[in-house]
């Protein structure tokens, strides 16, 4: 039930990972786009979408090393250069501990939709994800971790579907009364995985849960037309990725 933190991922036209090939030494090392022209594996669904700027992750890296500057205590005789630096690991060490964390957690949910208890640490988490999927969207015979190939040329592993919904989890720090909004990229992501599925009339959703409040967590649903307008997003990222790449999967 082991969670990977998605980066650049591939996948085989089986529609299975293919984040590892094995090196000449005989150990696994990560798939690069080499691999992938050789073996014909197709880029993920968020390798793609990250070909465009991600407003929303830019403004809270910039709060980040803000907030870095305003903590941390300048030295004495620190030159404007090494400090900007140690602002920078700062800020860095920040977001990668709250990433680290989401993921602990995301891994935690994804186990009990595959059957397996929580930790009593995890349990609260796990819990208020569960009773907010249940109100929500209802019982479902939810299949959860499944990866997919779609034969324009891309894969992905979704969280949790059904035949009538696609749903994806999304850590954040929030508090009852924060506001949660979805963002273009969400779109694209939940009408890809739609048209990787061949779920394309599923209704789809974000579903956030705090890792600063423990059992709190929150259903942000996207629009149907707001999905059919990050599919043709997504579209065009892909023949942008395609041609960047210089590879046509």
């Amino acid at each position: 039930m082991a969670h990977v933190a998605e980066s650049t991922h591939w996948y085989d036209r089986a529609g299975k990972p293919a984040y590892e090939v094995l090196a000449a030494n005989g150990m696994p090392r990560p798939t690069t786009l080499r691999d992938a022209r050789k073996f014909g594996y197709v880029p993920s669904v968020t390798t793609i979408i990250r070909s465009a700027s991600a407003p929303a992750l830019e403004r809270l890296k910039i709060q980040q090393g803000i907030m870095a500057a305003l903590t941390l205590i300048r030295e004495p005789g620190e030159s404007d250069d090494a400090f900007l630096a140690r602002v920078m690991r700062d800020s860095q060490e920040q977001g990668k501990k709250a990433a680290e964390r989401g993921t602990e957690i995301h891994a935690a949910i994804q186990g009990h939709y595959e059957g397996f208890l929580p930790s009593d640490e995890m349990h609260p988490f796990v819990k208020g994800v569960k009773d907010q999927v249940s109100a929500v969207f209802g019982e479902q015979e939810w299949k959860a971790e499944s990866s997919f190939y779609d034969p324009i040329g891309f894969g992905g592993k979704v969280d949790l579907h059904c035949p009538a919904f696609v749903i994806d989890f999304k850590g954040k720090d929030f508090g009852p009364d924060d506001k949660l909004e979805v963002y273009d990229e969400h779109a694209m992501q939940l009408a890809a995985y739609r048209h990787g599925l061949g779920l394309e009339s599923a209704s789809a959703g974000i579903v956030y849960f705090s890792r600063n409040n423990p059992g709190l967590a929150r259903v942000c649903q996207i629009s149907q037309e707001a999905l059919e307008r990050g599919l043709s997003m997504f579209m065009a990222l892909f023949a942008y990725w395609c041609a960047k790449s210089k590879y046509a999967p």
